[in-house]
């Protein structure tokens, strides 16, 4: 709608974090671009964004401003999603902020179903670590955010959480390939591979090492959960992943997964969430109903 052109031009230049760069995306030239936001911070009587030598930086007075600015244009969706869904053709669009677990298997399912049903909601999936995750439902560019151990935000309201246990991924043919639950002792004669510090499979393996008298270290650490799950068909290494993070069977014959014993290692959490007190368009909040109910289903 063209009066929320400017509120989208201010937008664009915050999160690109330079005008050159929010003018190409918007394709306009940068100095239109710099006239309208000079035009805004006349009229607001403040400035809104600090010139630096390679960018932009909101003022203090800024953030206030872009704060309201995406509440306004994430209300506005959600009406246009309301009026679409009146004409019995659901329509919008659902961004994710997800954990990398949730990437190869379970998104790609869910989000197939869904618009199976409503061929016209489109989807963005963008994966962030838990942090960063959080952060994106503040700045509303993700309606919705899948995050594994813990969540850290205030203003994350958590639609369901489900219990995720960590489990050993290891080749057929390894010696700990025939357990049927493993102690941390049980792994420290063999070479593993890590997830890198940001991730909540490391963040527990953390705190079972703070707990206990076992000490590992990584022989192979990487941020990629498909390199981990693929490694050990070159050595005999173990690896770690959470279920959703595994393909269902028979999709895993090509590995063998152990869960551990929990007096070693408790489950961690799984969190479905959004920003709290937002309501959202009608079809990410379908698509969140959705999520509860298989998370549930398979998880609980």
């Amino acid at each position: 709608m063209r009066h929320l052109l400017p509120l989208r031009y201010l937008d664009a230049v915050a999160r690109a974090g330079s005008i050159r760069r929010a003018a190409e995306t918007l394709a306009i030239t940068s100095t239109a671009l710099n006239r309208r936001l000079l035009a805004m911070e006349e009229e607001l009587g403040v400035a809104l964004f600090e010139r630096l030598p390679r960018g932009v930086r909101l003022t203090t007075a800024g953030e206030l401003v872009i704060q309201h600015i995406r509440n306004q244009l994430s209300d506005m969706e959600r009406v246009k999603s309301q009026i679409a869904d009146l004409s019995g053709v659901r329509r919008g669009h659902v961004a994710i902020a997800c954990s990398q677990a949730l990437l190869p298997y379970f998104l790609p399912e869910q989000i197939a179903l869904y618009r199976r049903s409503h061929p016209a909601v489109t989807f963005g999936v963008y994966r962030r670590d838990r942090e960063a995750a959080e952060a994106a439902l503040v700045d509303h560019s993700a309606d919705l955010a899948l995050v594994f151990e813990p969540v850290r935000m205030a203003e994350f309201q958590i639609l369901v959480s489900v219990r995720q246990p960590v489990y050993a991924v290891m080749a057929h043919q390894h010696p700990l390939a025939g357990s049927t639950r493993l102690r941390l002792a049980d792994i420290v004669e063999f070479p593993l591979g890590f997830p890198t510090s940001d991730y909540g499979v490391r963040h527990l393996f953390d705190l079972a090492m703070l707990k206990g008298s076992v000490r590992l270290g990584p022989a192979v650490e990487s941020d990629s959960f498909e390199f981990l799950r693929n490694y050990p068909r070159y050595e005999n290494l173990v690896s770690f992943q959470i279920p959703i993070g595994l393909p269902p069977p028979p999709g895993n014959r090509d590995f063998r997964v152990v869960p551990f014993d929990e007096r070693d290692m408790p489950p961690g959490t799984l969190y479905l969430g959004q920003l709290r007190g937002r309501t959202l368009p009608v079809a990410a909040a379908r698509f969140a109903d959705q999520l509860v109910k298989a998370l549930e289903q398979r998880f609980n």
